[in-house]
């Protein structure tokens, strides 16, 4: 029988084996160490941190590692393990100088290190003066206010986006309850005031939504930097407010004032006028507004028909011929908005005017006078 030679196949996985062994070895040759850097008054720090192997004999002295510190005041790295003294310094801190120092760090091979360096504890704090210490003190004070604030903030801008939700599907009562719980907590800010106001406009609680508008406009006249958007939406939303109120000339001051802060959201103001001048009847407003609007933007469609439609309620009929005798600028209006919208939401009523207007003599326009 022939014999079969194991010895080869056992001196490969001997061999295989060892070098299983080797890589574990080598893995394990290494440790990581991470941390945290932060000031007395609690904010982070960013700058280097040097990993002296052994202590730190001087200040000239090489460090065996230098590693970045990041802006949110953390670092990490892969070193070897051993007993470090940790060095932080600042990005302005001279080289021959120290912002602080934490001793018997000890990194283990395979494992994590955290070592963080917390100015605030009482060993560092201990070495200031009382001037610096009081500094210290003001500054995290001045920084929990600050940061407080700023959740405050947070809180109320996702308030403002919910409450402008709940607008848009007509929640007015939700958007409402929102916002007089907001300005409650902050009644310095004038977008509160503003968007409580559009609120309240939405339920036609108009003389409510005129005080809460005209305290927005007035808190950001006040600001070190009036926003002409947040006035130019008030003095929009006012001006409906005052005009469903019929308060006719302040509805007509309010939208001026709108445009006047925020000229390049004057189209939309007057056009927006012109609807309100047409919804109380007011001939010569929806017609002056409706210029207004034209002048501003020439391209849009409803102010046109606005003045036509304000315009054909003023004709007359012509008592010897029985024809209509409508104002100059009639026909001009509606043609001018058949041009640009010629299948909008009135161009089957502008159509009518129109063939009416050339047509022969007729009985009666009393039930075109009302469109």
């Amino acid at each position: 029988m022939q014999s079969i030679n194991l010895w080869p196949r056992l001196t490969l996985a001997v061999l295989f084996g060892a070098a299983l062994s080797l890589a574990g070895q080598q893995a394990a040759t290494t440790g990581k160490i991470h941390g945290h850097i932060s000031d007395p008054a609690g904010v982070p720090q960013a700058g280097t941190v040097s990993l002296f192997l052994g202590g730190m004999t001087s200040a000239s002295q090489e460090p065996k590692y230098t590693l970045t510190v990041d802006s949110n005041g953390d670092y990490k790295a892969d070193v070897a393990p051993g007993s470090y003294t940790l060095v932080f310094r600042a990005p302005n801190t001279p080289k021959d100088k120290i912002a602080d120092q934490i001793d018997d760090i000890k990194v283990t091979a395979g494992a994590d290190t955290e070592a963080n360096d917390d100015m605030s504890r009482p060993e560092y704090m201990n070495k200031l003066s009382p001037e610096e210490r009081k500094a210290i003190e003001e500054t995290k004070t001045k920084n929990a206010a600050i940061m407080k604030e700023n959740s405050q903030i947070k809180n109320l801008n996702a308030d403002l986006a919910k409450a402008r939700s709940d607008r848009a599907n007509k929640d007015f009562n939700d958007a409402a309850q929102l916002m007089q719980h907001d300005v409650s907590i902050k009644p310095d800010q004038s977008l509160l005031w503003v968007e409580l106001g559009e609120a309240q406009l939405g339920l036609k609680q108009y003389s409510d939504a005129e005080t809460s508008l005209q305290k927005g406009i007035q808190l950001d006249q006040a600001d070190k930097k009036p926003n002409p958007d947040v006035e130019g939406a008030a003095g929009n939303a006012l001006g409906e407010a005052y005009g469903s109120d019929g308060k006719i000339p302040d509805s007509q001051a309010a939208y001026d004032a709108a445009a006047k802060v925020n000229p390049s959201g004057a189209a939309m103001y007057y056009s927006n006028e012109a609807i309100v001048m047409d919804r109380n009847n007011q001939l010569d407003a929806t017609v002056a507004a409706a210029d207004k609007a034209i002048a501003a933007d020439p391209t849009k469609p409803i102010p046109y028909y606005l003045k036509g439609k304000a315009l054909i309620n003023k004709a007359t009929i012509d008592p010897k011929t029985q024809k209509i005798v409508a104002p100059p600028g009639t026909q001009e209006a509606y043609q001018k908005y058949l041009e640009l919208a010629p299948t909008g939401p009135f161009s089957n009523d502008a159509k009518q005017v129109l063939a009416e207007l050339s047509a022969t003599p007729t009985t009666s326009r009393a039930s075109s006078k009302k469109h």
